[in-house]
């Protein structure tokens, strides 16, 4: 049986390296979408001439509580990455998706090869939104929570919580598999 690992991440810019992950969550589903675990770790700035993204700061100077639940608690790259690769550990080829997959993947791949040299998921990674696309026919461009169908999208609120926001995605990646089943 697969498992599937919701991945979200929430950063202090766009690019890894340059710019600093605050924080992962992950939600971990049961191939019927049933939610079995989740992850969370909030992780110390990088150093080495990385820096904050001013757009980025100014974007979370409009979200003062979920930066602050961002900063508490910070743990070294290092030792969140182990963790987040232990974590895993007791699942073969466990399957990675993240909401959108291109922004989310690229930060926890980039983290696990610097801090914990190996990645469980491999390159592999089902983007939610392009999920999204293809079953509900809408064009990728166009794909936003506000023009799919309701009952694809999960009852949880977007919160800019990594564990959060991982869970919400996870749920819609089952609702989309539901809704294909039933739209066939």
């Amino acid at each position: 049986m697969s498992v599937y690992v919701s991945i979200d991440v929430e950063t202090d810019g766009p690019i890894p390296g340059r710019n600093s992950m605050l924080s992962l969550g992950a939600a971990l589903f049961d191939d019927t979408g049933m939610l079995a675990s989740t992850f969370s770790r909030n992780f110390n700035l990088l150093g080495g001439g990385a820096y904050a993204d001013p757009a980025t700061m100014r974007w979370w100077g409009t979200q003062p509580e979920a930066w602050a639940a961002h900063r508490q608690n910070t743990v070294t790259p290092q030792l969140g990455m182990r963790d987040f690769n232990d974590w895993l550990e007791p699942y073969d080829r466990p399957v990675c998706m993240a909401y959108p997959a291109g922004f989310d993947f690229m930060f926890v791949y980039w983290y696990q090869m610097a801090f914990a040299e190996y990645s469980p998921f491999s390159f592999s990674c089902i983007d939610i939104k392009t999920v999204a696309s293809v079953v509900c026919n809408i064009p990728y461009r166009s794909v936003s929570k506000r023009t799919l169908p309701k009952e694809v999208l999960s009852k949880k609120r977007h919160t800019h919580v990594a564990v959060d926001d991982a869970i919400e995605q996870g749920e819609m990646f089952f609702k989309l598999r539901e809704y294909a089943k039933n739209n066939e």
